[in-house]
Order: structure tokens, then C-alpha cells, then sequence
């Protein structure tokens, strides 16, 4: 297969993105004169920005296309982003997203090899010259994208820096949380609260109970982070904590993100897409988990932990829970106390060592 111009399109969201990147490893390991491209969503460009195994970051703007077929203007400008596409002569395109206007980008390219999973939803694979059949077992996300690496021809990537963040980054983050309080070089517990789905949701009152308890325990000083959609949640936990954290949620880039959470000593926090950046960069997560499987997406590597599986009907991949009008509401994540999700954490606090980067 000729990859010297390859395409991957993983658009979205920021978890599954850091998931695939060890297919980008093990492309420019097995490739290094390869030129690759990756299509991402407008909101989660930045995280591959200056990404130095990346040629070429093309950013979809997905709001904006939603419109396509009711906006003659958009469809038409939608015409000439393919046409772009298919200018830039790709040889493959790798689809690890695996919908129909994915396949469809794929299929749009002209590329002679379109490899995509033979799962893939919504007729996508109709747009492939090549399907990657996965294992019917419960199988993690990451090992799932380095098979369909495999299919190719590539090999397991040996390095594990899929999210490299620069010195410089690290040092800047740094003087910001100077100027919060934070002592210099002192360890702190970074926290994303937040959730995409309400289903996600661990009550904000537990995590200020956990980390007033921190406090108290070991000294440790915590740090809220998260997009905009955090906000009202760190508002309530710091309302009701008795030392209030610095909250930097809602007023971060992604690069930003990435680098608060790579100088943390270990991270509490929901299935999302700040709990893979961390497994990604080295900082051990205690996460919680309640409608979806650890197992498919829990932080990957050694070094971490995952609450799960505390109800009957766990994991059931709904958005909204199914009792969530009755005394059951969320009971997969209420049946996750405070008092358990401490003990773990200040077991990480007190080990002190950062986890290694985990490679497939």
C-alpha cells in the first residue's frame, strides 16, 4: 500500500482523537517520508496543531456543513472542500471514524486506497476498497485503531509520545498557576468534572467532598479543568468545598489543556475526553465510570484506575438514564462513594511516580 500521501479522518470528539493518534506513530515509524494529513473537527484542531509527526492538519467544519442540501451556498462551498481534497492526490486515506460523511470524504478524495472498519455505521464501508473486520470481543479503542493499523502493513509503534507537549508549554502553564497560588514545582490534583453526557455525570457534591478530602489528607491542592460546558460544575464544587481549587475551566486552549493536565501528579475525573489526554501523557487517572465499559474506553495503560460496573444494567450506553425520573437515577454512578474514590487517589498521591505513556 503507498502511503506516501495518507489522509486520516478522525474529526472528533477529543477522546477519540488521542485514541487514534498511535495509528499516526505507527505510520511515521514504519513511513518516515510519508506526508501525512489528518481531517479534524474545527473545535479540537488545536490539539494536533504543531504536531510533529503531521504534515498537514485540514480542519472540517462540521457546524457549517450540517447545513449541506438546505443552504445552496454551504453545499456548494462543501463541493469545493472535496474538490480541495481530491487536488491533493492522496494515495490512502485511513477512515477511523466510520460514518457515512466520513466514508463519503474518503470515497471523495480519489485516493486508490480507502481502508475503514467493516463495522462502520451508516453504509460507510461502501465507500472502501478495503475493510478491517475487529474481534467480537469486548476489545479497547486504541488496540482497535492499531489493528486497522496492522491490516495496512504497519508495525506496533514503539514510541509511546502520541501527545507530545513541548518544554515550553509546560513551563508556561506553570507560571499561570504561579499566579493562582500554586507553588512552583508543587503537585497538584487536576480534576474534569464534566461530562458529555448527563448519564457521565459523578454529582458535582462527591468530587467536592473528594478533593476537600485531599486537602486534608495530603496536602494536595487541586486544579478544575474543562471546556465551557464545565463551568457551572466547578462553580459548585468550589462553592461548596472548604479551600476553594483553581478553577481554570472554560479558559484554556487545548494545547493549554494538555499541558495543565501532563504537569498534574494524578487526575480524578468522568469518562471524557481529558481522562484519555491523561493516560495519553503520563499522569495516573482515578476515573468513573457509569453507562459505558473501561474495558472499551477506559484510561489506557498501567497506572490507572476505573470505577464501573456498580448497577445491574451497567454499562448501557444510553445519554440519558433510563430511570432518570425514579430513586434508581444514576445508581451505576451513586454506588461510587467518596470514601473509595480517596483511598485510590491518595494511593496514586503517595506512590509519586507518573505512568509511562502506554504503547498497543
Amino acid at each position: 500500500m503507498n502511503f506516501s500521501r495518507t489522509l486520516i479522518i478522525k474529526p472528533s470528539s477529543m477522546g477519540d482523537i488521542v485514541q487514534a493518534l498511535p495509528v499516526l506513530t505507527a505510520l511515521k515509524e514504519s513511513h518516515p517520508e510519508a506526508r501525512v494529513s489528518w481531517l479534524v473537527a474545527q473545535p479540537f484542531a488545536d490539539l494536533l496543531e504543531s504536531h510533529p509527526r503531521l504534515e498537514e492538519i485540514i480542519v472540517f467544519d462540521r457546524e457549517r456543513y450540517a447545513r449541506i442540501g438546505r443552504s445552496v451556498s454551504t453545499t456548494l462551498e462543501f463541493a469545493r472542500f472535496l474538490k480541495g481534497l481530491r487536488q491533493k492526490r492522496f494515495t490512502t486515506v485511513l477512515d477511523l471514524q466510520g460514518l457515512f460523511r466520513s466514508g463519503l470524504v474518503a470515497l471523495a478524495t480519489g485516493a486508490p486506497n480507502r481502508v475503514g472498519f467493516r463495522s462502520a455505521r451508516e453504509l460507510a464501508p461502501l465507500f472502501y476498497t478495503a475493510e478491517v473486520v475487529t474481534p467480537r470481543i469486548e476489545i479497547h479503542a486504541v488496540d482497535r485503531y492499531v489493528g486497522l493499523a496492522r491490516h495496512v502493513g504497519l508495525s506496533l509503534p514503539k514510541a509511546t509520545d502520541h501527545l507530545p507537549v513541548s518544554a515550553e508549554r509546560r513551563a508556561a502553564i506553570r507560571r499561570r498557576l504561579a499566579t493562582a497560588g500554586l507553588a512552583a514545582d508543587e503537585p497538584f490534583l487536576v480534576v474534569c468534572a464534566d461530562a458529555r453526557w448527563p448519564s457521565k455525570q459523578w454529582p458535582a457534591a462527591r468530587f467536592a467532598q473528594v478533593l476537600d478530602r485531599m486537602r486534608e489528607t495530603a496536602g494536595a491542592p487541586s486544579v478544575l479543568v474543562g471546556g465551557p460546558s464545565a463551568v457551572p460544575i466547578a462553580q459548585t464544587i468550589a462553592a461548596t468545598m472548604t479551600r476553594p481549587p483553581i478553577d481554570l475551566t472554560g479558559g484554556t486552549t487545548l494545547k493549554e489543556l494538555v499541558a495543565v493536565i501532563a504537569e498534574a501528579h494524578a487526575m480524578v475525573a468522568n469518562d471524557s475526553g481529558p481522562m484519555h489526554v491523561a493516560a495519553a501523557v503520563g499522569t495516573p487517572v482515578v476515573a468513573i465510570f457509569g453507562p459505558t465499559n473501561p474495558r472499551r474506553t477506559g484510561p489506557y495503560g498501567p497506572g490507572h484506575y476505573a470505577f464501573a460496573g456498580r448497577a445491574p444494567c451497567s454499562p448501557c450506553y444510553r445519554r440519558q438514564c433510563l430511570y432518570a425520573s425514579g430513586s434508581l437515577a444514576l445508581c451505576c454512578l451513586k454506588n461510587i462513594t467518596t470514601e473509595e474514590v480517596v483511598e485510590h487517589l491518595l494511593e496514586i498521591w503517595r506512590r509519586g511516580e507518573k505512568t509511562m505513556p502506554a504503547g498497543p
